[in-house]
């Protein structure tokens, strides 16, 4: 299922908006073209609406917020509602400050989101309206572990079915899922927590995958987490002694670019709940 998910993604090549943060922008982009689809980057409200309207999908990034990009964000929902191309949010840092907090739950009450991808903490945040954070890292209390696996997944449908919006929940155990149904992804390397902006690469992406595959936002988003976690894989196995955090974000990048969807197929692991 996920290999023709992603075989769309390099047959359509999307051209994804995105308003994302000036950390990690680059990367974004590159993750983006790794993949198959084509980024864009505009964040001034005079033209969000019309670059939306060029594009086939709109990613949305809190890193860096500020008032200034509020209002692009807003326009460019907005846009992408009235012509039925999804829309991803990240939430970064939600719950970390009441600017964040209040920007991320206005945002959800005035644009529709397909998938809101973020850490545990920050959807929590979002579902309940307050939570910890550690900066725009997960609170360590707030972890999905084996354990706790089941509550974090009735949060996650509870979340989707609140929002209408698939909820991506990333961590050491991933979850995405719909009302109805969670997809438990267990790819993925601890390294990855060392690289800045594995999490916007994510959202970029899955924006990307989404938007070539409009009909299934549940299992495009599942294949998209997939897929990252797996190249955190395929990219620590490559790692020579001296190599550190810069060669290993690099190594991601590539093991996306040359990722095929038989090894996706064979390479995802996952259960559904």
């Amino acid at each position: 299922m996920f290999e023709a998910i992603f075989e769309n993604v390099r047959r359509i090549r999307p051209l994804i908006h995105n308003i994302t943060n000036y950390v990690t922008v680059n990367d974004c982009a590159n993750i983006i073209l790794a993949c198959g689809a084509s980024p864009i980057m505009a964040d001034d409200e005079a033209e969000a609406a019309e670059i939306t309207a060029l594009c086939s999908g709109l990613n949305i990034n809190m890193g860096t917020l500020n008032c200034r990009t509020i209002s692009s964000m807003k326009i460019a929902g907005k846009k992408a509602n009235e012509l039925n191309h999804p829309v991803v949010l990240d939430p970064v840092g939600a719950g970390a400050s009441a600017f964040r907090t209040e920007t991320a739950l206005n945002l959800l009450e005035e644009v529709k989101f397909t998938v809101i991808r973020g850490n545990i903490s920050e959807i929590k945040t979002l579902a309940y309206g307050s939570s910890t954070t550690k900066g725009v890292d997960a609170d360590r209390m707030d972890q999905v572990t084996e354990e706790n696996l089941n509550q974090a997944v009735i949060l996650a449908k509870s979340f989707a079915r609140k929002t209408g919006a698939v909820a991506a929940i990333t961590g050491a155990i991933d979850i995405v899922a719909d009302e109805k149904t969670a997809y438990c992804i267990r790819n993925g390397n601890p390294m990855m927590s060392s690289v800045t902006g594995t999490g916007c690469q994510l959202s970029a992406m899955t924006a990307a995958f989404v938007a070539a595959n409009p009909a299934q936002p549940l299992e495009a988003a599942g294949a998209a987490v997939c897929a990252m976690g797996l190249a955190g894989e395929i990219a620590y196995q490559r790692l020579m002694p001296l190599d550190g955090n810069a060669a290993y974000r690099n190594y991601m990048i590539d093991a996306v670019y040359h990722l095929e969807a038989k090894g996706l197929k064979e390479g995802a692991n996952y259960e559904v709940r």
